[in-house]
């Protein structure tokens, strides 16, 4: 399985996202989605994100949260294993990014952008109170949310409850 990781920085009531326009043959191309990327080699998940929000965004972490790990099945991309995290504290300037455009989103509009279907689960449970670490199983068909199992328990998947 394929290991990824994916950030969400949290300031003021709002993630930073990244609108992903810029890569051909991208899975997430025209989604909006956290910081993140494929671990490399021997790394672990926080270093993978801590790689890769600097790649990204030009940002230093310093203080962050691992919330959740997804499991990604898909019929037509690997599957993976993503690994969640929150970041509130960091350091630097933000650069442009090569991958997309970079924005400060607020939370309340999130769910009026393109995200993948699961997002919507996990942008929720990333945003309630008290929430312990997650685990969250999402099935594919292409584009369509298939079915989602969050700590085993099966979710609803139709639209309208996303």
């Amino acid at each position: 399985m394929k290991q990824t990781t994916l950030c969400y920085l949290e300031r003021d009531g709002q993630y930073l996202m990244l609108h992903r326009i810029k890569k051909d043959h991208d899975a997430s191309h025209d989604k909006w989605i956290g910081v993140g990327g494929k671990c490399e080699g021997d790394e672990s998940p926080d270093e993978c994100m801590i790689r890769e929000v600097k790649e990204e965004t030009g940002l230093d972490i310093v203080k962050w949260e691992y919330r959740g790990i997804v499991t990604f099945i898909s019929d037509i991309w690997p599957c993976e294993y993503m690994h969640l995290f929150v970041c509130t504290d960091w350091k630097g300037t933000q650069i442009e990014c090569n991958e997309g455009d970079l924005e400060w989103i607020d939370k309340r509009r999130l769910f009026d952008l393109t995200l993948w279907p699961g997002d919507r689960i996990f942008l929720r449970l990333l945003d309630t109170p008290n929430q312990p670490f997650f685990s969250l199983k999402l099935v594919y068909q292409g584009d369509e949310l298939m079915s989602a199992k969050l700590d085993g328990i099966q979710l609803s998947v139709r639209p309208e409850d996303l």
